[in-house]
């Protein structure tokens, strides 16, 4: 099956939407199995890749085929300024859970507990990559693989174990959830093997999880200030746990 259109809807109903040349780039560094790939512009795309993306480069000159813009924007629901959109398919829940549950961890494990904002979940896994965790789960009803999850993680979902799980399922090790309060965040020292648990935007910990945590911790804010946007404390803690003794992956 040569034809890119063909190849397209033969899996678009069971792929992933990698939106746009860096989520491309990014996916296929990290491993993604890409059975199709189109831009409505095939030499700036690969001129993309020659200036940012040599890693890749081969890869994305034997993947990228030319369609016509109009068909590109049939295929996608918000065409992306690089002109460039590709499938990828989706890891099994299996290998997610087998990433999640290896020990011992050399980084934390990310929940976010019952989520609400599709963006902010794709800003954390984006930050959880480039941190080097090892990995983002969800609690609660969001897919953390919805395609506007997937724009906002700029394809970084393959650089990181992602899943949707249930709190009694959460990985090993000691979870330390985030909670205004709970003790000083600065006065602690966060294991490697440590789940980082964060509340929804609106509602703060389920019961569930603030009963299933070992210890609730507190970012430093202002008084009066109600709270930090969800990535924004997201990347406080891993910054957190970096700089107090966590090796963020050269690789």
């Amino acid at each position: 099956m040569t034809d890119p259109l063909a190849r397209w809807l033969a899996h678009a109903d069971d792929a992933v939407l990698l939106d746009g040349f860096h989520a491309l780039k990014h996916a296929l560094r990290f491993g993604a199995e890409v059975p199709v790939a189109i831009t409505t512009d095939r030499r700036a795309a690969l001129a993309l890749a020659e200036e940012l993306a040599e890693d890749v480069q081969d890869a994305l000159d034997a993947l990228l085929t030319q369609v016509p813009a109009q068909t590109y924007a049939s295929l996608v629901p918000r065409p992306h300024p690089t002109g460039v959109a590709a499938l990828a398919v989706r890891p099994s829940r299996e290998a997610a859970l087998r990433r999640l549950a290896r020990i011992p961890r050399s980084a934390p494990v990310v929940v976010l507990d019952n989520p609400r904002n599709l963006g902010n979940a794709g800003a954390v896994i984006r930050l959880a990559a480039g941190f080097g965790a090892t990995g983002v789960v969800t609690t609660g009803t969001l897919d953390p693989w919805h395609p506007t999850v997937v724009r906002g993680g700029a394809g970084l979902h393959f650089a990181t174990a992602v899943e949707r799980l249930g709190v009694d399922e959460l990985p090993p090790g000691p979870v330390f959830a985030l909670d205004p309060e709970g003790d000083d965040i600065r006065g602690v020292r966060l294991p490697d093997d440590a789940v980082l648990a964060f509340g929804s935007e609106r509602s703060g910990l389920s019961d569930e999880l603030r009963a299933r945590a070992d210890r609730l911790l507190r970012l430093p804010m202002r008084p009066q200030v109600s709270s930090y946007n969800l990535a924004t404390s997201v990347a406080m803690t891993l910054y957190h746990w970096s700089a107090t003794g966590g090796v963020v992956p050269a690789s």
